[in-house]
């Protein structure tokens, strides 16, 4: 009798623990609290997301993107690319079709997981920050501002570019290669192998502090930019743009070219230097970039200030913004298509958190 009261005791209890359980789970699910293998699904799917938007949006403005470094690298003093048009021309004149896309490879290995990193830390960074804020602010209901998207934007910036930069360089080298220059890189892994060998661990970070400075304007004012336009326009609704609370395809395009526009003009000077920077201590440099120009000094600088100095010093303030117009055509609908990519991709993949969320 005693064992059959245990066992009606333990099965009373496993029963009430089991309806525990189920109401437990019943309110995380109506809070919106996903299950830890839920929330690793999610994670995946917007790394992918990331991913495929930086891979599709990059390759498809990759000509005007190798363009851009090569007019931002070249030598004052032995010209070869003259603007967009031209440029594109001497390149496909010179080397084809393949030239066009010279480096993109090596763009794509660094660009996927820079984006997939960028875009999941701007959610996380936001998230973040939005929590801090109404926790400060006491209004539970409080949205984040241009400045806070800012914030957050500019620590995915950081985050992305620093975890991927020693790609960003060797990609950097590789796509000035030409077919009349001495093949030193064979391909990413080759190029940062040979660098680390013979440059040292550090010569891959060349160029890295004016990028972190640059990299916080350019993605945070991206992100910022990006969100409040879509957040104005859906809130005012001109000209009729807003369809059961969501833009269209071509509306988010251009508010991504929007973004695009002010960040790559605002960061711009920083990129030249950053890739001046990258090339010193190549010894096959001055016979790609630099023609004879080599013995004149302008591969040789010491750090950020020195090379902003010598830039202006014997180019002009103009040269801060050499390849600005092929970027600018390259950047606009680059970000456009990254964004709207990013979120066309969550959709897809049936990710609820949107980086308007």
């Amino acid at each position: 009798m005693a064992s059959e009261d245990v066992v009606g005791k333990s099965t009373g209890e496993s029963a009430v623990t089991r309806i525990v359980n189920l109401a437990e789970e019943a309110k995380l699910a109506r809070e919106g609290v996903k299950a830890p293998g839920h929330a690793i699904l999610s994670i995946c799917k917007s790394l992918v997301a990331g991913g495929v938007a930086g891979g599709v949006s990059r390759t498809a403005v990759a000509p005007l993107e190798r363009l851009k470094i090569l007019l931002q690298v070249q030598n004052p003093h032995s010209i070869q690319y003259n603007g967009t048009i031209q440029g594109l021309k001497y390149i496909w004149k010179s080397e084809g079709f393949r030239g066009l896309f010279r480096g993109n490879g090596t763009n794509c290995a660094r660009i996927v997981p820079n984006s997939a990193v960028k875009f999941f830390s701007y959610e996380q960074a936001s998230s973040g920050i939005l929590w801090l804020y109404r926790r400060q602010s006491g209004n539970e209901d409080a949205q984040l501002t241009p400045v806070l998207r800012l914030g957050a934007g500019a620590c995915a910036g950081i985050i992305a570019m620093s975890a991927t930069y020693p790609m960003d360089m060797v990609r950097g080298r590789i796509t000035v290669q030409t077919e009349k220059s001495p093949y030193q890189y064979r391909g990413m892994f080759h190029a940062l192998g040979t660098v680390y060998r013979e440059e040292g661990f550090r010569a891959l970070y060349k160029g890295w502090l004016p990028s972190v400075i640059g990299v916080i304007p350019y993605v945070g004012l991206n992100f910022a930019v990006y969100e409040s336009l879509k957040d104005w326009l859906i809130k005012s609704n001109p000209y009729g743009l807003v369809e059961d609370s969501e833009l269209s395809v071509v509306t988010r395009l251009a508010c991504g070219a929007v973004a695009g526009t002010i960040g790559q003009t605002v960061a711009y000077p920083l990129d030249v230097i950053r890739r001046r920077m990258q090339m010193v201590g190549w010894n096959n440099a001055a016979s790609v970039v630099a023609g004879e120009g080599r013995s004149k000094g302008s591969l040789e600088y010491t750090g950020m200030i020195d090379a902003f100095r010598k830039t202006v010093h014997h180019e002009g303030f103009g040269a801060l913004y050499k390849g600005l117009v092929p970027n600018s055509v390259k950047v606009v609908p680059s970000i456009a298509i990254a964004f709207v990519t990013y979120e066309v991709v969550k959709d897809i993949l049936g990710v609820e958190m949107r980086i308007s969320d």
